[in-house]
């Protein structure tokens, strides 16, 4: 299960999935982008239009999920907005926003499936935090304090659920090319990347990579940890 599948990280980390032979369902806000996703993806993907900061909408992503396939091995918390702006400035509709579609949506998904994999008793839970919720950003405090937030999650629900062999990890991206980030004025751009030590930005591909391989059986000792994917901004 990946959500903001419909693309970016989501849509590139669903394709790796796929490539692994995996059957994948999705969600996303955006029903035209979700359901082009999910065709471009073949038959072993399905899209299911989800508002993932409503607990009623995820649960019923969920039950359709397990109805259809019977388990849920994998969960990605990968859904996430960005509402930049000072803090003198920033608007409270513009805070809550942030932290309901990055942090409150993995508390949502998380608890929805870790009943299932309580059960099954395996699974694995990767959860996309970020570089800046480490190192912190101007302009980003919604943004920042949400990322921070999913770290936190990751280490709690991690101690949480070993018991029972299901891993929680997350993944901290850098600057990325994605959609988000190609809004970005040229000196912005300019700005992050000198922070690069390898010197440019990283690729989806890069994040979904470091995704399935926490996914992976080669990944069943690792849990509770940051997985730094930033091309050195944070060592």
């Amino acid at each position: 299960m990946v959500t903001g599948g419909a693309a970016g990280i989501g849509r590139a980390t669903a394709t790796g999935f796929v490539k692994e032979g995996a059957k994948v369902a999705i969600c996303d806000v955006n029903p035209e982008a979700g359901k082009t996703t999910a065709e471009s993806l073949g038959p072993e993907a399905t899209f299911q239009q989800v508002d993932v900061s409503d607990n009623k909408s995820v649960n019923d992503w969920v039950e359709s999920v397990m109805s259809q396939h019977g388990q849920i091995d994998v969960l990605v918390n990968n859904a996430g907005i960005t509402r930049d702006g000072l803090i003198m400035r920033m608007k409270e509709a513009d805070w809550d926003a942030v932290l309901n579609v990055n942090l409150k949506s993995a508390f949502n998904c998380t608890k929805a499936v870790s009943k299932t994999m309580v059960k099954q008793r395996s699974g694995r839970i990767i959860n996309l935090a970020s570089v800046v919720g480490v190192i912190g950003n101007p302009g980003q405090a919604n943004y920042v304090a949400s990322k921070a937030g999913i770290i936190g999650l990751t280490k709690a629900v991690a101690k949480e659920l070993a018991s029972r062999n299901i891993t929680v990890n997350a993944v901290a991206p850098g600057f990325i090319e994605t959609d988000m980030t190609a809004s970005l004025p040229d000196k912005a751009r300019e700005a992050m990347e000198a922070q690069i030590p390898l010197g440019r930005a990283g690729t989806v591909r890069d994040i979904a990579a470091a995704v399935v391989f926490l996914a992976s059986d080669q990944a069943v000792y690792i849990t509770g940890q940051v997985i730094h994917v930033s091309g050195g901004m944070y060592m």
